[in-house]
């Protein structure tokens, strides 16, 4: 028996975080309120299931592509489907693609998360409600203190508003239409999610939900962008070479905003600028750059 499905990956502009707290302990619950949008890369995964004989494991997890540096994720959304039915004879052969840098803010680990859980209803006949799916997948993130607003986004796809924090089928999004437009990203150096959250949560909730009030007025993508690049001076992750970046490009009239976690600078462009972006861009050899458009799909199963 075999199954694939795709999450997009996602980046967040600015965000609001809702930890838990004493009366809140459901992490379906928790998440974040925010802003951003998903892409045509992601995360792609293949499960083959085949008869268990002799295996130490009833499971095998490899990554093809950019390398992931933990499997706790896709090993939590694993034991959440297990306890679901008798599959103590399968062994459970996994495969995931990932075609964007994990640890850049583009949202690595909920694409996994997602995919696998997607993959894993399909394949093992679970008929889940698709929150329910989107659920496991949350809380995967929540409980390995991997991200918290992602794999709603995700879920959703396209261009959206985090209007109310939580897992699919708790938190909301409203979407916008930024009509034909080209998504270009760099990415220079990795930050760590976890750590950042905890050490810079006050700053960052107190400027992101006034931020989320201002684009449910305005649904302006370039408004987002300068709002995504006031969030992360105000936050304080901007390096150098960043900055350099972003001065460069705004000489040029290119607006662009900054994706949350990672050293990574994103433009949302018409067609007609691609080139002049990608001339200035190549200058970083060091950088990886990412060329794509929204996914306004959002994670699904493919044809298998």
């Amino acid at each position: 028996m075999e199954s694939t499905a795709f999450c997009p990956a996602h980046v967040t502009g600015f965000f609001k975080a809702y930890l838990e707290k004493d009366d809140q302990k459901t992490p379906e619950k928790i998440g974040s309120m925010g802003a951003g949008f998903s892409i045509r890369e992601g995360v792609t995964t293949h499960i083959n299931i085949l008869p268990k004989i002799n295996q130490n494991s009833n499971f095998k997890i490899t990554t093809i592509g950019y390398e992931s540096d933990k499997t706790d994720v896709s090993e939590y959304v694993l034991n959440e489907f297990l306890k679901l039915g008798n599959f103590e004879d399968m062994f459970f052969d996994i495969r995931h693609e990932i075609t964007i840098p994990v640890g850049y803010g583009l949202g690595s680990s909920s694409a996994v998360a997602l995919s696998l859980s997607y993959a894993l209803d399909h394949v093992l006949k679970t008929k889940l409600d698709h929150t329910m799916i989107g659920q496991i997948a949350h809380n995967a993130e929540i409980n390995c203190n991997t991200g918290l607003g992602d794999v709603l986004a995700s879920y959703h796809g396209g261009f959206e508003i985090r209007i109310k924090p939580g897992a699919p089928g708790i938190g909301q999004v409203e979407k916008i239409n930024p009509g034909e437009i080209t998504i270009i990203m760099i990415c220079f150096s990795p930050i760590s999610t976890n750590k950042f959250i905890k050490e810079r949560l006050s700053q960052i909730n107190g400027l992101g939900g006034k931020m989320v009030t201002k684009l449910l007025e305005s649904k302006n993508y370039e408004h987002f962008e300068d709002m995504s690049l006031e969030f992360a001076k105000y936050i304080q992750v901007m390096t150098l070479r960043m900055e350099n970046l972003i001065q460069e490009l705004s000489l040029n009239g290119i607006k662009c905003g900054v994706a949350l976690f990672g050293e990574t600078v994103f433009t949302m462009i018409p067609k007609e600028k691609e080139e002049k972006v990608l001339q200035i861009l190549k200058k970083y050899s060091e950088a990886i750059i990412i060329k794509s458009e929204l996914d306004n799909q959002g994670a699904r199963v493919l044809n298998n």
